[in-house]
């Protein structure tokens, strides 16, 4: 979970703006304690009454995710939810029933893209794992 402060500091260390409208959204994302979509992020924002409008709120997860501290998913779905992080390389597991997710270390991925580099002549310039299961608490064996 990441501070409403920690989203804020994000936007102005990279010079934005602290509007209004993207303080209200950071303390909505803040509150969150599991991945969100942008959908969830406009229907807390109506239900507060915040008047954030679409364009915002997509245009500051692009934003927020460039920065990293937010990181989009893609679910097994096919949709798109975000989660706080802190701005450094890892990766996620995702439980496919509930959807919590759970950052984890890098654990041989760089290792996996220098074979992927020297077996393709490519330069891989990032990289991005999601791993899909079930949690702890949707697993039948809990």
């Amino acid at each position: 979970m990441v501070a409403t402060s920690e989203l804020l500091d994000a936007f102005g260390a990279a010079g934005y703006r602290l509007t209004g409208p993207r303080r209200a959204l950071a303390e909505v994302i803040a509150s969150r304690e599991d991945h969100f979509t942008a959908e969830e992020l406009l229907a807390e924002s109506g239900r507060r009454r915040l008047g954030l409008g679409r364009a915002t709120v997509f245009r500051a997860l692009d934003t927020l995710t460039e920065l990293g501290v937010v990181e989009r998913l893609d679910l097994p779905t096919g949709e798109h939810a975000f989660v706080t992080c802190e701005p450094t390389h890892h990766h996620h597991v995702v439980c496919s029933s509930c959807g919590r997710s759970t950052p984890i270390s890098d654990d041989g991925v760089a290792d996996l893209a220098a074979k992927v580099e020297a077996s393709t002549g490519y330069r891989v310039d990032t990289h991005r794992l999601e791993v899909f299961g079930l949690c702890p608490q949707c697993s039948p064996e809990s």
